[in-house]
């Protein structure tokens, strides 16, 4: 295994984008969901990207990247097609101690991105080690029919039943949570029967498992 998978708290965190088009506004609405701090730069940017900076909601520098704009920051994304402005972005990142992400081209790349499919909190994150973009796709897009909305409701019952135990000092084997979390409980959750829902995981929680 080549790339080591992690999801990053980035909220607060400056990032900076280099590039205005179509794939820099998607890792730009990306970042902006995570709350990230984001400056682009770029001499011209998209409709979207205009969009979204006339609403103030990034730093745009109105130029071509210069050497010495990854000073200061987290994260670099470098979405320009343009191979030597990867390299150059990638060689600063090193010498910065930024870590960079130059969109397909891994030779240039600190870290990868996944595909992502996602209800709700729930996040599933998908990759080929950068082998094949295609098949990342693919794979999301199945993963996507299976996600339907009774998963993310369990994972906001887990979540709300979790804290609840833990304000009365209770902490739960993961393997007791794992058998309480069945498809049970899901097809409740699926026909609406919240607090049944509840009802059921609280009891499973706290029943003992038969060894006969």
């Amino acid at each position: 295994m080549r790339y080591y998978p992690v999801f990053l708290d980035i909220a607060g965190k400056p990032v900076v984008v280099i590039g205005g088009g179509n794939i820099a506004h998607v890792k730009v609405v990306g970042l902006l969901k995570a709350g990230a701090e984001v400056t682009v730069v770029s001499p011209e940017l998209n409709a979207e990207m205009a969009a979204l900076s006339a609403e103030g909601r990034f730093r745009h520098l109105r130029r071509d990247y210069e050497p010495g704009d990854l000073e200061g920051y987290t994260l670099a994304f470098v979405a320009t097609d343009d191979r030597s402005v990867n390299s150059t972005v990638a060689d600063e990142g090193k010498a910065r101690k930024v870590w960079v992400n130059a969109v397909d081209d891994p030779p240039y790349c600190d870290f990868i991105m996944p595909g992502i499919a996602q209800k709700g909190d729930l996040i599933i994150a998908i990759s080929t080690s950068g082998r094949s973009p295609a098949m990342a796709r693919k794979m999301r897009e199945e993963i996507e029919k299976f996600l339907t909305d009774d998963w993310a409701a369990m994972l906001e019952l887990a979540a709300e039943v979790r804290a609840e135990l833990r304000e009365r000092g209770k902490l739960i084997d993961a393997d007791v949570w794992n058998r309480a979390l069945d498809p049970d409980l899901k097809n409740l959750l699926a026909k609406g029967k919240q607090a049944e829902a509840k009802e059921r995981l609280l009891r499973s929680l706290s029943e003992p498992v038969s060894t006969t």
